[in-house]
């Protein structure tokens, strides 16, 4: 598996519209085999948009957020934007995959889908797998998507958003159905809506106080609700995101310590070491030296 020098960032990539369409928030992709030379997959890399990918057959491997994934016939993938992907080789490929941008979601009609918990992805989850019901679903729905996506007219966003709707909330039951087949409750969502707020301004934020700001709610409220939902404490989830994008940073680049402490907001780097050795056991650099040589 490539990795980035101390001198490459990690390069974020953005969602590239069809020449037919022009559109630069949604793009459909499909995959009967052969696949363009994307040699710049293969380096540790961001996208700056969402993808779903239907993988019809396929034997490559590839990795999200330091896990590998084998890529099974019939499964779907997903990721988000600032998720650290990589894939290990090009194999020929059967998939459909659809992309849409955050300002997609932003779209009055398309706000209701960024609630949805294949999108919130609260477990962290990539994989989603499907019975021969749900693959038959998931076809049709691909199906109706494309053919839209390929006529464009004054109708086109408002029935991509339709039948995207109806495939996302599908794809969220059967998202709970694997990772947690519990209902969200009120405080559940608030749980949800504070890891989302994390997951947007970990680097720069770094107390509950400020999360609960952002929640308008207390901060003593908000610690009594994630403690309880959780079973771990508000200030845990800010220091595992962060442990998180740390371990991202140490796997798939070179990039040294002082950049990435930098990076993630921390005032030095020795507060930066401190902090990982204390919630991880380890060093940075132990950590970093030790995950290269499990992975040789």
């Amino acid at each position: 598996m490539n990795i980035l020098n101390d001198r490459q960032p990690v390069p974020i990539y953005s969602l590239e519209p069809d020449e037919a369409t022009a559109n630069k928030q949604f793009k459909v992709y499909q995959y009967e085999g052969d696949l363009p030379n994307q040699a710049e997959l293969l380096i540790p890399h961001r996208k700056d948009h969402y993808l779903f990918v239907f993988i019809r057959r396929a034997g490559t491997r590839q990795w999200i957020d330091m896990t590998p994934y084998v890529l099974q016939d019939n499964t779907i993938y997903f990721s988000a934007p600032g998720d650290l992907i990589v894939k290990e080789e090009f194999r020929q490929l059967w998939s459909t995959g659809i992309a849409f941008t955050k300002e997609f979601l932003a779209v009055q009609e398309n706000a209701a889908l960024s609630k949805l918990p294949i999108i919130q992805n609260p477990h962290r989850g990539h994989e989603l797998r499907l019975s021969m019901v749900d693959i038959d679903f998931v076809e049709d729905m691909l199906g109706k998507i494309a053919t839209e996506y390929r006529r464009p007219n004054e109708w086109q966003q408002r029935m991509l958003t339709a039948y995207l709707t109806v495939l996302l909330t599908y794809l969220s039951r059967l998202y709970t159905e694997q990772f947690d087949n519990k209902p969200l409750s009120t405080d559940k969502l608030l749980l949800t809506s504070y890891q989302a707020k994390i997951d947007e301004h970990f680097r720069a934020l770094h107390q509950v106080s400020e999360y609960a700001s952002l929640l308008n709610v207390s901060a003593g409220y908000l610690s009594e609700v994630v403690k309880a939902q959780s079973g771990k404490s508000a200030m845990t989830h800010i220091h595992e995101r962060l442990v998180l994008e740390a371990r991202r940073l140490l796997f798939h680049t070179q990039q040294p310590l002082k950049e990435i402490a930098f990076d993630l907001g921390f005032s030095d780097a020795s507060y930066f070491n401190r902090f990982f050795k204390r919630e991880t056991g380890i060093t940075p650099a132990e950590y970093r030296a030790s995950i290269r040589e499990m992975y040789q």
